[in-house]
């Protein structure tokens, strides 16, 4: 007579497998990007005047300090609504909870799903600090082609977007390449 584990058993000790990475490496993971995102941004707010620049590579990369008082790339930046600060908040805060969601939802094998929402948790929590302290982002890396300017970014707005990639990645995979990713 043989005794197969029940499902939950399972997929708790996966948790632990070699290979996946546990919850509290993905935690620490989130950790190192708001603590990292805080401190380059307090780097800049006090190392470079609001507005000015530096530049890093000529043609290419220069160091700023702006303030977006807005969403993603900079929308809603200039709109002057009742609350805004509170308003951009409150939805930080929504999407975060949507994302801590979804996050509850991943397997424990899904490597890149679950490295993607580590990164865009520890981005999200680092902008939403800054909204909820001082009602802006600083955004400082600007990235640019001759006069053509990308939206200035942070370490936050880069975890977010790799994390995003990571997510259509894994989107994008097969089922069976889970078990070959690891």
């Amino acid at each position: 007579m043989t005794t197969d584990k029940p499902p939950a058993a399972a997929t708790a000790a996966d948790h632990g497998a070699p290979g996946f990475p546990s919850r509290n490496i993905l935690a620490a993971a989130s950790v190192v990007i708001v603590v990292l995102d805080q401190v380059t941004k307090q780097m800049v707010r006090t190392g470079i005047a609001l507005y000015d620049s530096v530049e890093v590579i000529p043609g290419l990369l220069n160091l700023v300090h702006v303030r977006n008082t807005g969403a993603a790339f900079g929308f809603l930046n200039l709109a002057d609504l009742p609350y805004k600060r509170v308003l951009m908040t409150g939805m930080a805060l929504v999407a975060l909870a949507a994302v801590g969601w979804f996050a509850s939802q991943v397997g424990p094998r899904a490597v890149l799903a679950r490295s993607g929402l580590a990164l865009i948790v520890g981005g999200a929590v680092g902008n939403l600090i800054d909204r909820a302290l001082v009602g802006h982002v600083v955004d400082f890396v600007d990235v640019y082609w001759g006069s053509v300017h990308f939206w200035a970014f942070n370490v936050a707005d880069s975890a977010i977007t790799v994390g995003a990639g990571l997510l259509i990645l894994d989107l994008i995979r097969s089922p069976d390449d889970v078990s070959t990713a690891v």
